[in-house]
């Protein structure tokens, strides 16, 4: 039986380099168009072309404020369309408008900032989890608190512009820019800041560290430690390999000390609760950090030994379900030395920065408590109250061998040495002195022993 023939090879034309390269690029480009097409497609309806029609037309439109601000009302269509709201509707956040005299009938402003503030409400209804989050943040408080600075949502948000965060922007863009200006600079030319500018988005920015709306005062707690972590999930296993007592170290510096190598150090001690050591917050209305401090102070410049003990017992006094201790820990001076950070091979490593009598770090020491907004409230303290054996009490794990060296325990030290010495040596002593003594009573004894033998 003779067996069926081969099946033929199925063959394909060989396409040029050159070809299937062009046609790669045209499938990309198609598939980019796409989503691009569809936005295109999205029109305004009826009443937002009306509205249009003025606020995008050839004319500037601006608005006087009562404190003297020029406001533009001019809208680009163009850039609405390609914001995230191109599919909201004018009148769903400015629902107040009548139309009817829309236009025709001057409606005072205060200001701009009364403005923003008076449609803070419109963003709930579509962004209820992160107006929930900012309403808990330190910026709201700060609204709250009547600060005339603090952001609202339209400060960081153009609500006819924005673009969508998947969108990769430049790093002058970001809105956070706009009040911190110097720490914004400062991370532009970090080891952060430049990735970013080299990767785009694979490179952490404000928001990867401070949380977008969430965002809490950057003294309090560890949540800044944490995002280190975050990304750098490796770092207590490395820093292990080199640096004795790294979980010790992980917990009393932060992260810039080390891996900003230009900036300034200080101690901070954080006043913390002695049993769960969480870090204590000054009730709202109830003001007692300065108050006490300045009573404490005799010079009003910083306190020492005798006066820091002084307002602590105070506070501790006044705050009997809250007893306060001191948690020293290593930091540097200011937030734009924080945002200086260095490429990891620039890292400080050299022991002796820290670890040697009157290093710099340890010349200058604050007295740290958390305002009701979670903002640090300082009062200067003298260094020499890292030095103290009576502070010991109240500072709890921050001794740097060789820096914080306490004169009294090498007092003591050379006690024991002392005491430990001069036991075999008045055992030495004695054992001479008495030496003949005992040489007659054991002759008196033997010749005791001889007689009665007898």
């Amino acid at each position: 039986m003779k067996s069926a023939p081969p099946l033929p090879r199925a063959t394909f034309p060989r396409l040029h380099p050159g070809l299937l390269m062009s046609a790669i690029l045209c499938l990309f480009m198609l598939l980019w168009w796409q989503p691009a097409q569809a936005a295109d497609d999205i029109e305004l309806s009826e009443e937002d072309v009306a509205c249009q029609t003025c606020h995008d037309g050839k004319d500037h439109l601006v608005k006087k404020t009562e404190a003297g601000e020029t406001v533009s009302l001019m809208i680009s269509t163009k850039d609405f369309l390609a914001s995230m709201h191109n599919e909201t509707s004018c009148t769903d956040c400015h629902e107040d408008i009548d139309e009817k005299n829309h236009g025709k009938v001057e409606v005072p402003m205060e200001s701009k900032r009364a403005y923003r503030m008076s449609y803070q409400d419109s963003c709930t209804t579509c962004h209820k989890k992160n107006v929930a989050k900012y309403k808990d943040s330190v910026h709201a408080m700060l609204v709250s608190d009547g600060s005339d600075k603090a952001p609202t949502c339209s400060d960081c948000h153009n609500s006819h512009t924005q673009l969508s965060i998947k969108v990769v922007e430049p790093i002058a863009n970001v809105p956070c820019a706009n009040c911190h200006k110097k720490i914004f600079e400062a991370y532009a030319q970090d080891v952060h800041g430049l990735e970013r500018v080299a990767k785009g988005k694979s490179a952490p920015i404000c928001a990867d560290c401070h949380q977008s709306h969430a965002i809490q005062a950057a003294s309090l707690g560890s949540a800044l430690k944490d995002s280190c972590l975050t990304c750098h999930k490796d770092a207590a296993a490395k820093h292990e390999d080199w640096l004795p007592n790294s979980g010790r170290h992980f917990e009393s510096i932060s992260c810039p000390v080390c891996h900003a190598p230009d900036a300034q150090r200080r101690v901070n001690l954080r006043m913390v609760d002695a049993v769960g050591g969480a870090q204590l917050l000054e009730k709202k209305g109830v003001p007692q950090f300065e108050r006490l401090t300045q009573a404490a102070d005799d010079g009003n410049t910083s306190l020492n030994e005798r006066e820091l003990r002084s307002f602590l017992k105070e506070f501790n006094l006044e705050n009997v379900d809250n007893k306060a201790i001191l948690n020293g820990r290593l930091e540097v001076r200011s937030g734009v030395s924080a945002h200086q950070l260095a490429e990891k091979e620039k890292a400080l490593k050299d022991c002796k920065i820290c670890h040697q009598a009157g290093a710099t770090p340890f010349q200058s020491v604050v007295l740290t408590m958390a305002g009701p907004d979670g903002r640090a409230m300082r009062h200067g303290v003298e260094k020499e109250v890292l030095n103290s054996l009576t502070a010991m009490g109240t500072m709890r794990g921050f001794y740097a061998i060789g820096s914080t060296r306490i004169k009294m325990l090498d007092y003591l030290l050379v006690l024991v040495v002392l005491g430990v010495l001069c036991v075999p040596i008045a055992h030495l002593t004695a054992n001479q002195l008495f030496k003949g003594r005992r040489e007659k009573l054991k002759a008196q004894r033997q010749a005791a022993q001889t007689a009665a033998e007898k």
